[in-house]
């Protein structure tokens, strides 16, 4: 199982200061990568937690790029429908291209319906949009001198797609029937969140669609909250994800209120809880 965690790009834990030091902390400490959550426009009755203060998450993403080596950059999840499709590409492209490709895009629909209506966008085709969005992604990287496409979407005619790193692994978010749809066709993983007594049927359904299409087995991805004070606990819910299927655990710290607090968690969990053999 590889491991990795969720940094908080989201309330006063994204100053500056404290969001740079917990990135390092996350490479020092030797996780597989670190992870961003996205929100755009956060509505007054939602900012619990956050103050309504999000850091663009592929800006955010950059950023964490240029300041650690090793570690992959992640988001969990992008959510495609907000943005346009062609320029989400040339973004995606030149964070893996800068990072030296160690990008990882989880991807999803979406959910929060005045986030949509404040960037003008129909939550109704949100399923659409993503799916639109996945096959242009591929269509460009894919092509390094992109041929025209035409979608019922999104149509554009041929140009040069520059840089032109490999694509990164996609994770596709949820656990409807549509969601899994998208991962057979187009992910590399996938980032559910049932829990694990629900997760094992799905799983084993997942790769034999994968097989029957073709495609190699795909990542399986759990973002969760374990208590840490507990190491026994925390090995046995590991292992229970584990057993459900799990082949990446992204260890989330909820509110941590400083970078002590993030990196006196993140050894806990990798000294004591995390099986590195």
């Amino acid at each position: 199982m590889k491991y990795g965690i969720a940094i908080r790009n989201m309330g006063p834990q994204s100053n500056p200061a404290t969001f740079r030091a917990c990135g390092r902390i996350a490479e020092d400490a030797g996780f597989d990568a670190l992870f961003v959550s996205d929100h755009l426009c956060i509505p007054p009755d939602q900012t619990e937690g956050s103050g309504g203060r999000y850091l663009d998450v592929l800006a955010a993403l950059a950023y964490l790029a240029g300041m650690t080596n090793r570690i992959r950059i992640g988001v969990s999840v992008l959510v495609l429908p907000y943005r346009p499709a062609v320029l989400t590409a040339k973004q995606i492209a030149t964070i893996q291209e800068l990072s030296g490709e160690r990008m990882i895009l989880g991807v999803g629909v979406g959910w929060m319906r005045p986030e949509f209506e404040a960037l003008g966008v129909d939550i109704r085709k949100r399923g659409a949009i993503t799916t639109e969005t996945l096959r242009v992604l591929h269509h460009l990287f894919e092509n390094r001198d992109a041929l025209a496409y035409r979608g019922e979407l999104v149509r554009f005619p041929a140009f040069v797609f520059e840089p032109h790193p490999k694509r990164p692994p996609i994770w596709i978010g949820g656990g409807s029937s549509k969601a899994i749809d998208r991962v057979v066709k187009f992910g590399d993983g996938w980032h559910p969140m049932e829990r694990p007594a629900e997760l094992k049927p799905m799983v084993e359904d997942l790769r034999s669609r994968m097989r029957a299409a073709g495609r190699p087995d795909p990542e399986i991805v759990v973002r969760r909250a374990l208590k840490l004070d507990d190491i026994s606990a925390a090995r046995a819910r590991l292992d229970t994800e584990r057993d459900a299927g799990a082949t990446y655990f992204i260890l989330d710290l909820g509110r941590y209120s400083d970078e002590t607090e993030f990196g006196r968690a993140a050894e806990i969990f990798m000294g004591k809880i995390a099986d590195r053999k």
